[in-house]
């Protein structure tokens, strides 16, 4: 199907089947597994507890946490776009995306064994930057699958829907491990805090919750079958990146439009990677949040972001993604920019500033997924969100860079927020020339 956007990037086509809501709930249901790493793991509970004290001096090991993320971006560039076009071209989406989900869940289950001493900290940063690898790939896959559960008129509703999930699974799930073995002396089956094993049982939970909620879409949703058009031969390993240099040496000459937004677009989803990263170790370093208050701080971000993307989501299928997009965008500047100028009023700032941010960052995200998914031709969702998500990774050094280069030269963890928004203010100026009206890719 062809299909044309008008001036605001709003999608105009014929009507398509609608594909059965129980394919669209199961594929949600991943991303509100997906919370177990985005939450638990790299935001509020495991990357918190490796930048503590028992791990050695706080602000040194905030800096390491930030180059080893940088590393695995690196290894995200590299690998996604040739395994998300073999993808395409095998017809094994959904086979690759089991494989990597349970991939990071044991990665995760692996986290168990860092003890917080000083000796345990590279065992930590190895698993979570290789769990960050896994996860972007297996999210190639999956962005990819957008196409198969969506029309034309309503793919910002379902990715917002997605998002949404997202971040309410993070909420019951953030809850669940507050409650349950954090918050108390002593929690369910007896754990404490002792040697770190609430935090340490959270990461079993955190596993075990993204592998069952992962298996809905592994039943439910059929696998991808490459049309006729869009398939390809077989290549080896090494010769799909030659075939990828081709893809965008085309893709340059015939819409560079896209070229452009996928570069403005790797940018400011850094930037919003960035947010939520060290968005835990901000409150706990900068701000002063205990390990529990940190919890409940990230069960009301989850909260506000997770009602913001789903009712925008109605708005990007009318109003278009990229007015969404600038809009969001400018809010993070701003909100992070007052996180920065009023550090010196305690907790309430990063309460009211913080929660700002949470507001505009789902927003960006779903409406920049459905701003490239609008234009993608059936057969090459997993090629192209696997530039998406080389290009977004062949610049996710930025955040982790410019967080850690801040606190290495002022000496304290509040001014890595402004190398953050610094990120997306050049990823807001690179988007504002691209043009919203876009044609179907060829």
């Amino acid at each position: 199907m062809t299909e044309t956007l008008d001036g605001n990037g709003a999608a105009h086509a014929p009507a398509a089947r609608t594909p059965a809501r129980a394919a669209v709930v199961a594929w949600s249901l991943w991303d509100w597994g997906s919370a177990a790493f985005n939450a638990v793991v790299t935001t509020f509970v495991f990357s918190v507890y490796l930048t503590g004290s028992s791990f050695g001096d706080e602000r040194d090991v905030a800096a390491q946490l930030g180059w080893a993320l940088a590393i695995a971006g690196f290894l995200i560039a590299v690998l996604a776009p040739v395994t998300g076009a073999r993808s395409d071209s095998s017809g094994r989406r959904k086979f690759w995306l089991g494989v990597n989900t349970f991939i990071v869940v044991g990665l995760t289950a692996g986290m168990f064994f860092v003890l917080p001493t000083p000796e345990y900290l590279l065992l930590g940063l190895v698993l979570l930057a290789a769990g960050n690898v896994f996860f972007e790939l297996a999210g190639v896959s999956y962005n990819a699958m957008l196409a198969q559960v969506s029309t034309p008129r309503t793919i910002g509703k379902v990715s917002g829907f997605g998002w949404g999930m997202g971040y309410i699974g993070g909420i019951v799930l953030l809850l669940i491990v507050y409650f349950g073995f954090i918050s108390p002396e002593v929690g369910l089956f007896g754990v404490t805090s002792e040697d770190g094993l609430a935090v340490r049982v959270t990461m079993l939970i955190a596993a075990a919750w993204f592998g069952l909620f992962a298996l809905p879409l592994l039943l439910r949703v059929p696998e991808y079958r490459a049309p006729d058009a869009a398939k390809r031969a077989k290549v080896g390993f090494f010769q799909s990146y030659v075939e990828l240099g081709r893809d965008v040496a085309k893709l340059w000459k015939t819409n560079r439009q896209v070229v452009y937004f996928l570069f403005a677009s790797a940018i400011f989803r850094d930037g919003l990677a960035g947010v939520f990263t060290f968005g835990g170790v901000l409150a706990a370093s900068a701000f002063g949040f205990s390990p529990g208050e940190v919890i409940i701080f990230a069960i009301a971000a989850n909260v506000v972001a997770g009602v913001a993307t789903i009712s925008v989501g109605v708005l990007d299928d009318r109003l278009g993604a990229k007015p969404v997009i600038v809009t969001a965008l400018v809010g993070l500047i701003v909100s992070g920019s007052l996180v920065f100028l009023l550090h010196d009023g305690g907790q309430i700032v990063f309460w009211t500033a913080g929660l700002a941010l949470c507001l505009f960052v789902g927003p960006a995200q779903s409406a920049s997924r459905t701003f490239l998914a609008r234009i993608i031709p059936a057969g090459r969702e997993g090629e192209v969100f696997g530039m998406y998500a080389t290009t977004g990774r062949a610049a996710s050094f930025l955040a982790p860079t410019a967080f850690a280069l801040a606190v290495t030269i002022f000496g304290e963890t509040y001014w890595g927020i402004l190398g953050i928004v610094l990120v997306l203010v050049i990823g807001l100026l690179l988007l504002l020339p691209v043009k919203a009206r876009q044609n179907q890719m060829g």
